[in-house]
């Protein structure tokens, strides 16, 4: 049996509000996006999101119709010599997108399947059927409004089990590990919706914000939201900058500390090597959020210092320390809870989840 599946990106405004999606029929397909990314992006997740919808059937062939040279090159062409040259192209320049491309290269092992370019906007009935879905989810972020996900594949692994572009499908929010609410923002409510794959940057009873009054802080690792700075490149020296501790509690202590901090909120590098890679947050307003939706909203908004007392810092396992505390910041003060586990030699933020004080 094979598979047929088309897979396409949207941005507006390149970069812009931007959606991804994969589609075999009406019964049959898959949508997510970002509040600000690439078409590159998109189309790169429609496949890595494809793939990973069908890991399920490792032994059915995969026939993936792509309108994207680039995307279709990267995979089947560039990929195995950037990956001889640490992931560097020819000039010695940092790959774009390195942290997906990383992961659909993943994907790939003991998978059957082949590429076919198609003409976008050329009436192929599954290529349009793809486009009209991430550009929908595209409109969605840029109006702050709900986008369907779509039914996936039959018997796949639940997107929320699933690294990278797992994603709570509800109401949306922003992260309560680095709230930047007001009391009067959240008087007002922070249900803002949002399609699946990444937070929405709107909140209810409030405007949306036009693209042009959208923070420069994300742009200033553009076009690469996935960041060439990645925890796989960068390793365990790069956790040289947190303070000195003796015992684990004492450094998951140290690295939550930093991790509240607005400099290192605004760096996706540092950020990214924080985080575990299956990182989750139960967020205030119920959202489920992932490392690399997390990542992007905190580049986008890192908001202000934060403060904490520490209430316990328990070790629960020989890799494992749960870290509770009170926080304060401008918002106010929230009750939190971290997991961090041990990673190879790094600790990294497992789970997090906090609860505003009345």
């Amino acid at each position: 049996m094979t598979i047929t599946a088309a897979a396409d990106g949207s941005a507006l405004g390149n970069p812009g509000p931007a959606g991804w999606a994969w589609y075999v029929n009406d019964d049959c397909w898959r949508a997510g996006g970002w509040p600000h990314g690439t078409n590159n992006q998109g189309e790169l997740m429609a496949v890595l999101d494809l793939f990973r919808s069908t890991a399920h059937l490792p032994d059915e062939d995969l026939h993936i119709l792509c309108d994207s040279q680039y995307v279709i090159n990267s995979v089947t062409k560039w990929m195995p010599g950037w990956k001889r040259k640490g992931w560097r192209k020819a000039d010695g320049k940092p790959v774009l997108n390195v942290d997906i491309l990383k992961d659909i290269d993943r994907e790939l092992a003991g998978r059957k399947y082949r590429f076919e370019w198609v003409k976008g906007h050329a009436g192929h009935e599954l290529n349009e059927a793809a486009d009209e879905r991430a550009r929908a989810v595209a409109i969605a972020y840029q109006q702050g409004v709900a986008a369907r996900s779509g039914p996936g594949f039959p018997d796949a692994e639940p997107a929320a089990g699933r690294r990278a572009v797992k994603e709570g499908r509800g109401e949306g929010g922003i992260p309560s590990l680095f709230e930047s609410e007001t009391p009067a923002r959240r008087a007002a409510g922070t249900t803002a919706r949002a399609g699946a794959g990444a937070p929405a940057r709107a909140e209810a009873g409030t405007r949306v914000r036009p693209e042009s009054e959208a923070p420069a802080l994300f742009e200033s690792d553009e076009p690469d939201l996935f960041s060439e700075l990645g925890a796989d490149e960068l390793g365990a020296d790069a956790f040289a900058e947190a303070p000195e501790a003796t015992t684990p509690e004492e450094m998951v202590e140290a690295l939550e500390r930093e991790l509240l901090r607005p400099d290192v909120r605004s760096d996706i590098g540092r950020t990214g090597q924080l985080l575990h890679p299956d990182f989750m947050e139960i967020g205030t307003a119920g959202r489920l959020w992932t490392r690399d939706a997390m990542m992007m909203s905190l580049e986008e908004s890192p908001a202000g210092p934060v403060d904490l007392d520490v209430l316990s810092a328990d070790r629960i396992g020989t890799d494992t320390v749960l870290l509770t505390y009170r926080s304060y910041s401008r918002a106010g003060s929230a009750l939190r809870s971290s997991l961090w586990v041990l990673d190879g030699e790094q600790w990294r933020l497992r789970f997090h989840q906090g609860t505003p004080e009345a």
